[in-house]
């Protein structure tokens, strides 16, 4: 089997309920030996693949121009449809106060798990939190997360760790 037809195989069974190990016993079957740790990754990469796909889906959908009723005319007013008004960008919105937000700590474990160059845990400033690691080729992920950071969150946890390691 190739990557492709891997990824095709994980998609497929991760919805139906099997376990990473489980899905790694039925590769081992069809001849493809995988580490768990690449299982692992690859299915988190999918993960990603479909909360992305997922936002797209959730966006709303534009709500159609609606005319006013006759009775409620102005007068010199016509009767074409009455524009709604242009949303405003979260970023503009000063009605509600921004949620405060903590700091994001980065600790560093004294333990090393097994296959990792580095690990730890952090808490986002989000209230988000997550255990990560580096791996002994210098790629960091983030394992158990309680919830999805946002990117002032991984902004911060990319400056707290480079902190921690200069």
């Amino acid at each position: 089997m190739n990557q492709q037809q891997i990824k095709d195989f994980i998609a497929q069974k991760v919805p139906e309920g099997y376990s990473i190990s489980r899905i790694q016993d039925l590769l081992k079957e069809q001849g493809v030996h995988i580490t768990f740790m690449e299982l692992r990754l690859l299915a988190s990469e999918m993960e990603e693949q479909v909360w992305k796909q997922n936002e797209k889906e959730e966006k709303p959908a534009p709500e159609p121009e609606i005319a006013a009723p006759a009775e409620e005319e102005l007068p010199g007013t016509t009767d074409e449809a009455v524009p709604s008004p242009a949303p405003v960008p979260a970023e503009e919105k000063t009605d509600a106060p921004a949620a405060p937000r903590g700091k994001t700590t980065v600790e560093l474990s004294k333990i090393a798990r097994p296959g990792t160059a580095a690990s730890g845990s952090v808490k986002f400033g989000s209230g988000v939190t997550a255990e990560w690691l580096i791996d002994q080729f210098g790629r960091l992920s983030l394992d158990n997360p309680s919830g999805k950071p946002d990117q002032q969150d991984i902004k911060e946890f990319q400056m707290e760790l480079q902190k921690l390691f200069s």
